[in-house]
């Protein structure tokens, strides 16, 4: 019995310093274990950069194009910082009707930043020839390699179904 004990007290000793050594470990994150919004917004300027760097390469634009390039990029850039949402606090404070009254103007500034993209690309996209026009319709959202990679990876079957519902 009294090793039974021993045993036990030790298990749980060990049990002990290994989850206060977990913690000692955790990585410094925000609210409930996710990364803050400043190191979120960082990692996906970086995603957006290397998706345009990448997007550029692919369309092998000429020297005329390039203005053209830098003007579509400059309209299409996310913002950093840009938060018309309040915090969860703030919002909680607010009425339901607030609440509902700054979703819609909260729409109606996206809708605006939609718009403005449209008409950049408009124009960028009247500059490139049938084959980068390919080549931009296959690696933006919602081409065969662009788009969200999540919705890359759940398109598969789905994409063939329908592929094979047009024959």
């Amino acid at each position: 019995m009294k090793a039974l004990r021993t045993t036990l007290l030790i298990g749980f000793t060990v049990l002990g310093m290994a989850a206060a050594q977990a913690q000692d470990k955790a990585p410094a994150a925000g609210h409930h274990g996710m990364p803050d919004r400043a190191q979120m917004q960082a990692k996906m300027g970086d995603m957006f950069a290397k998706r345009q760097a990448r997007l550029h390469d692919l369309l092998k634009l000429t020297a005329q194009q390039e203005s053209a390039w830098a003007t579509y990029q400059a309209a299409i850039k996310p913002a950093a910082g840009d938060q018309a949402w309040p915090e969860r606090g703030a919002a909680a404070k607010m009425t339901a009707p607030e609440r509902m009254s700054k979703m819609i103007e909260h729409h109606k500034q996206r809708q605006a930043k939609m718009e403005a993209h449209l008409a950049a690309l408009n124009t960028f996209y009247g500059q490139l020839s049938t084959e980068q026009k390919a080549v931009f319709d296959d690696h933006t959202m919602g081409g065969a390699h662009g788009g969200h990679p999540m919705q890359r990876r759940t398109r598969g079957a789905a994409g063939e179904h329908h592929a094979d519902t047009a024959k």
